[in-house]
């Protein structure tokens, strides 16, 4: 006799069952749902050029079905949120990365070659005649255009028929000539504003055959094509008589004369960008100077927090110290407030005119240290700020390692006459610092790559005289990279994409050597 479910009267297995297959069939509709999703923007990317996007989205839709699909592969679900994950947010940057790295990417270097072909086909130059002046007079819901040239010997008008300026598309109207103007009070210069969209797409044809364009807000002129396409696919200038033909080395239309026309568009370059680093010396300088700096940052930052957080967690050990915990708590504050808050109130103290720093060392010592023009004492404003940010996390960490240490170390080194200094060099820093390596590599890592604190107290400056990219005296590897990539006027992608391999190359050094140190197998 069957055991039966009290809410449905089904037998238990066949309930069970039921619930497997509406569950199995639920997750197919999703799975199915989201492979049409992903092959939806397969198509979307690949119509827009994006080739690299439609393969991510292509190569992820179809590991998503098979995954999903085998029941051999069952046990890789479970992790495939996560690898998938990883493949869209850190591989497919970071290759994409190093493909633009080498490349000619800049904002001169941006459009593709169609997309640049087209734009130089579009420009248009006025041709040698006079042009007309514009008036538009309303006419039940229409408008007409009216049009009039006095400079000639001739006065020419011409008007046209009555149109619907609604209508944005570009379009050829024919105009009639005229002896005089409509006698009716023509619109203000607020219509001509508000339909200038409109007539930017007319093109009004004489009775001669001459094509009129818009050639400023009130006036419209004999306008005409700059350019000719040819067979080879090089373009004629009609304006300059020469011939631009297209250079896929260097990405440009170049004329005649080896004068490169913006804009270009991106092409492979090879090991460029990288030789640029080292080669040029406009760049080599300012490279070498920022690169040193960024290590001497992120080592002084990792010894001068570690020496404050570890004797404070020292002092905090102390037996006959009263109010550990509102210590603590005091000592571990700065760690609790916003990183960009701190470091802003710490500009406004640093501040050279007005600032609290300046004015204290003003009336006790007489001076008001340059903090933000001075190269050195920039530096060292960084790093007293970094500090200040940085040490509770490293008292927080010698905290719980020196409470791990057996007190009867302690207790043999008082029997053999040890005080508190040769404890604390002789017992608590040697135990400690073997499990503290891999995080002070990883601090060491993280401050390498401290973006926000140059960006929100120096941005970068004092500048570096002679450097022909955006370079700081205060500027890391990373912001440097930011200033070529975001600030440059040329916003060389391509420059800025080779530095931030290399970044990229350091930091996984780094992370490998932590690894080791960590005894992790890899």
């Amino acid at each position: 006799m069957y055991t039966t479910n009290a809410s449905r009267g089904l037998p238990r297995h066949r309930s069970r069952h039921l619930t497997e297959r509406y569950t199995r069939w639920t997750l197919r509709c999703v799975i199915a749902t989201l492979v049409i999703a992903l092959l939806w923007l397969v198509v979307a990317f690949h119509l827009n050029g994006q080739w690299m996007f439609a393969l991510l989205f292509l190569v992820l839709g179809a590991s998503l079905g098979v995954v999903f699909t085998k029941r051999t592969l069952m046990s890789h679900r479970y992790i495939f949120p996560a690898v998938a994950g990883l493949g869209v947010f850190v591989i497919f940057p970071l290759l994409y990365t190093i493909g633009i790295s080498f490349s000619n990417y800049s904002s001169s270097n941006l459009l593709s070659e169609e997309r640049v072909r087209g734009q130089l086909m579009s420009q248009t130059y006025q041709q040698e005649g006079n042009a007309f002046e514009l008036t538009l007079y309303q006419e039940g819901e229409l408008v007409r255009l009216y049009l009039e040239n006095s400079e000639a010997d001739t006065t020419q008008r011409f008007v046209s028929s009555p149109l619907n300026l609604a209508n944005q598309e570009t379009r050829q109207i024919g105009i009639q000539a005229v002896d005089a103007s409509p006698a009716q009070e023509p619109l203000g210069m607020r219509a001509i504003i508000q339909a200038r969209d409109s007539l930017q797409g007319l093109r009004l044809l004489t009775p001669d055959g001459a094509e009129l364009r818009m050639a400023g807000l009130r006036q419209f002129a004999p306008m005409v094509d700059r350019y000719e396409a040819r067979e080879d696919g090089a373009l004629y200038d009609r304006r300059d008589d020469r011939v631009l033909t297209p250079d896929p080395a260097r990405g440009f239309f170049v004329a005649d004369n080896g004068e490169s026309i913006t804009p270009g568009w991106p092409v492979n370059v090879g090991f460029t960008n990288y030789t640029k680093i080292f080669t040029d010396p406009d760049i080599r300088g300012p490279f070498m100077q920022i690169f040193v700096w960024t290590f001497v940052f992120a080592a002084l930052t990792v010894v001068f927090t570690l020496a404050v957080g570890f004797v404070l967690a020292s002092l905090l050990q102390w037996d006959q110290l009263k109010g550990k915990a509102v210590y603590r708590t005091l000592l571990i504050l700065p760690y609790a407030v916003p990183a960009f808050i701190s470091i802003l109130i710490f500009k406004g103290m640093f501040n050279q005119h007005f600032g609290e720093v300046n004015m204290i060392l003003d009336t006790l010592f007489g001076v008001r240290p340059e903090w933000f023009t001075d190269p050195w004492l920039a530096r060292s404003m960084l790093l007293i700020v970094n500090t200040w940010l940085g040490y509770p996390y490293m008292l927080l960490l010698c905290m719980g390692l020196i409470q791990a240490i057996p007190q009867d170390l302690y207790e043999a080194s008082a029997v053999d006459g040890g005080g508190p200094i040769t404890n604390l060099f002789k017992i608590t820093l040697p135990l400690i610092i073997k499990p503290l390596t891999p995080l002070l590599i990883a601090a060491f890592a993280f401050n390498f790559n401290n973006f926000v604190l140059i960006a929100l107290l120096t941005g970068g400056n004092p500048d570096i005289l002679g450097a022909s990219t955006p370079a700081g005296t205060t500027d890391l590897l990373v912001s440097y990279t930011y200033r070529i990539a975001f600030q440059d006027a040329g916003q060389n992608f391509g420059l800025a994409a080779a530095i931030a391999t290399l970044i990229f190359l350091l930091v996984a050094g780094m992370s490998l050597l932590n690894l080791r140190l960590s005894k992790v197998k890899v």
